[in-house]
């Protein structure tokens, strides 16, 4: 009689972003491409260098992670009311459920949340997002302390577009930017694993003008992505992070997320971008933004639309009830800032 164990699956074909399939390592200890300690920042950096991302594992405290998720389930959640979103809108919506519950609107910039609704989830998001390891190594990365400018939360899957960040934020000294992401749980293949183009940060690829703008041409610029990403023929990585691993990559490296193809598992995580705590903001690559900084654990963190702020409040109600005159004015200042370039 055989008793053999079963073979275990270490990788999965998931579909690719320009067609074809990608092979996906299923856990952490599959993975075939090099990841590295939060201790080992000197090879880190070295290899962020010449790849355009790197992987640092365990660089934020379980415990933290599981905080930050639980404070979610808890309080967000449940919430009907509207959030500012990170998704092709990027207005406030109310959350927009899976079939299988998960959210599938990625919320932005979870430190402007309005504390009388959300009185535990920002400062348990903010813990993570400042947690000692992973900002030692963001600094390290960028040469120079870091700040937070964005962040974001997922549960869902939104299915992200193959993109360079740079095209709608960046440093003032454009490239230098850059984002993490942050598993807060085991990331299954198939739950929209984040990925990357290696090296794709040293193509030149285009940069936000008219005819490719955000406002009326957005499409145009993602289709022309994934032609460029087609035609340079480099290969597309998904490394599987487990809870408190974080992905790296610069601000020129085209990245996304994958397609569902496990649609029963989360992905709980989040992404933030970082600059050198000394350049600009800078937004379409033609505008510097003003940073509203405060200090979190030591960290400065901006708060773009701070809901604790009477005033921003007041703004979110106009976008919230009266979205059709506040974007058409909004869209037409953008196509005015990119033709002037």
């Amino acid at each position: 009689m055989n008793h053999a164990l079963p073979i275990r699956e270490t990788h999965r074909c998931v579909p690719g972003p320009v067609g074809g399939e990608v092979m996906v390592p299923v856990t952490p200890a599959d993975n075939d491409t090099p990841t590295f300690a939060a201790n080992d920042l000197a090879a880190a950096r070295a290899y962020y260098d010449a790849e355009g991302y790197v992987v640092i594992r365990g660089a934020v405290p379980v415990a933290d992670c599981v905080a930050a998720h639980q404070a979610y389930l808890r309080e967000v959640k449940p919430d009907r009311g509207f959030f500012y979103r990170q998704t092709s809108s990027g207005r406030y919506e109310r959350h927009v459920f899976t079939p299988q519950g998960f959210m599938l609107n990625a919320m932005l910039n979870v430190q402007d949340f309005d504390r009388r609704r959300s009185p535990l989830f920002p400062e348990a998001a903010l813990k993570v997002l400042t947690a000692p390891a992973l900002q030692k190594a963001a600094s390290a990365l960028l040469g120079e302390k870091a700040k937070i400018v964005q962040t974001m939360y997922f549960e869902g899957n939104p299915a992200t577009w193959a993109h360079q960040d740079s095209y709608y934020l960046d440093s003032e000294k454009i490239g230098t930017m850059v984002a993490a992401w942050v598993a807060l749980e085991e990331i299954a293949p198939g739950a929209g694993r984040f990925y990357v183009y290696p090296r794709s940060h040293k193509v030149e690829m285009l940069r936000h003008a008219a005819g490719v703008d955000i406002a009326f041409n957005h499409e145009r610029y993602k289709a022309a992505m994934l032609q460029a990403m087609a035609e340079q023929g480099l290969p597309c990585h998904a490394p599987a992070l487990g809870p408190g691993d974080v992905l790296f990559w610069n601000a020129l490296t085209v990245h996304g997320s994958l397609a569902t193809t496990q649609p029963e598992r989360s992905r709980n995580s989040f992404t933030m971008h970082l600059l050198a705590e000394s350049h600009g903001f800078l937004q379409f690559q033609s505008r510097l933004r003003q940073l509203n900084l405060e200090t979190v654990n030591g960290v400065s963190v901006h708060h773009p639309k701070n809901l604790n702020r009477f005033r921003n409040r007041a703004v979110a109600f106009a976008e919230t009830y009266f979205p059709g005159p506040f974007y058409a004015l909004k869209n037409l200042a953008i196509r005015a800032l990119v033709s002037r370039k």
